[in-house]
């Protein structure tokens, strides 16, 4: 079983990703399924597994298709090529926006410069490219301890913390 980044600790995958059709789930009977094929094996999936996620390509408008999948357990966002950061857009309003409270996850060409950004904009579970040492990427998240903006990740503001001691 592979290992991958969640809620900051590296934990066992026990989530199956089955982008090619006809992938069955693990003995956790929990199993990722691209957009596609969520459209249209719906009923057959979820008689058949535990838990059904969905993978989004990092070009699908999120906001329009909330209402199809807002009630899966884990949402899973594909980085195609490290420099096209689209699925953090999608993070930031799965998050923020539509309040989306399961398991956020990022794949694909997610390389440790980017893992402190996954962090920010909400993603929960981060699956590294094979090449990445998993402790090091894990490290990343807490790499920056001072935000200056709110985020998904509920970091205090340098600003705010401020206030709220010289008004304390």
């Amino acid at each position: 079983m592979s290992r991958i980044i969640r809620r900051h600790t590296i934990a066992e995958n026990d989530w199956t990703l089955a982008v090619d059709g006809t992938t069955q789930p693990r003995a956790s009977g929990k199993l990722i399924v691209p957009l596609a094929r969520w459209r249209a094996e719906r009923e057959e999936l979820v008689a058949g597994a535990a838990a059904i996620g969905v993978l989004l390509p990092n070009t699908e408008d999120v906001e329009a298709i909330y209402p199809e999948i807002a009630d899966r357990p884990l949402i899973a966002l594909q980085f195609p090529v490290f420099a096209d950061g689209r699925a953090l857009t999608q993070a930031v309003l799965l998050r923020n926006r539509l309040g989306f409270t399961g398991e956020l996850r990022a794949l694909g060409d997610v390389v440790r410069d980017l893992v402190f950004w996954l962090g920010r904009c909400g993603f929960d579970a981060i699956v590294p490219r094979p090449d990445q040492d998993l402790e090091a990427c894990r490290s990343a998240l807490d790499e920056i301890r001072v935000a200056y903006q709110p985020a998904a990740d509920g970091h205090a503001p340098v600003w705010a913390t401020r206030r709220a001691r010289a008004t304390g």
